[in-house]
């Protein structure tokens, strides 16, 4: 006699639901506020171009069909500090141009980042000499470093990734303070 195994009939098929789901949940979602306004932060990050030098040619290359930086919700490319939210640092700084990019990062409203994209704004690169800042971090915070010189547009897109990435774990309310900037790396002291 061989043994059978029936299922009763009122079983439901055993399926995995990530996210939202209408017919358990109802027209109520529950979340917490840090976590919708991260969504929304994460899912909109406008770059402000800061092409410098030929990484500038792989940041417009990033925009492209091929690379498609909108499907990161990145399209818009602002070159109004007052509408954007990452300052794309791309290329070699001069300490003549240091000045006029912590000004225009001064002028970002909150919350801001900033990404180093290539070798020479995140170290000086090849260029040791006196009138090369060695880093864009001596004048700005960096929250994501691109290697590459210049870098791919992936290395971008990789680097826009992980910057959503952090965007999704800042508490945001915490942090609805003013800028912490000149503490952090002082004043620059620069006069026009």
């Amino acid at each position: 006699m061989e043994a059978t195994i029936t299922e009763p009939a009122h079983t439901l098929p055993v399926t995995t639901d990530y996210g939202y789901n209408s017919k358990i949940e109802g027209e109520i979602v529950v979340t917490r506020v840090d976590a919708a306004l991260n969504w929304f932060l994460k899912n909109s990050l406008w770059p402000m171009p800061m092409g410098l030098a030929c990484c500038a040619i792989e940041l417009m290359a990033a925009g492209a069909s091929r690379f498609d930086i909108s499907r990161f919700g990145s399209e818009v490319m602002r070159f109004s500090p007052r509408q954007s939210d990452v300052m794309i640092v791309a290329g070699t700084v001069t300490y003549k141009m240091a000045l006029a990019v912590r000004r225009i990062y001064e002028q970002m409203a909150e919350p801001k980042w900033v990404i180093a994209m290539g070798a020479c704004a995140s170290t000086g690169g090849m260029y040791r000499s006196y009138s090369v800042l060695q880093g864009v971090d001596q004048i700005l915070p960096v929250d994501v470093y691109v290697a590459g010189c210049p870098p791919r547009p992936e290395a971008l897109l990789d680097a826009l990734i992980k910057l959503q990435k952090k965007v999704a774990r800042q508490p945001i309310l915490a942090n609805l303070k003013r800028d912490s900037l000149p503490e952090k790396l002082g004043s620059l002291d620069f006069k026009l």
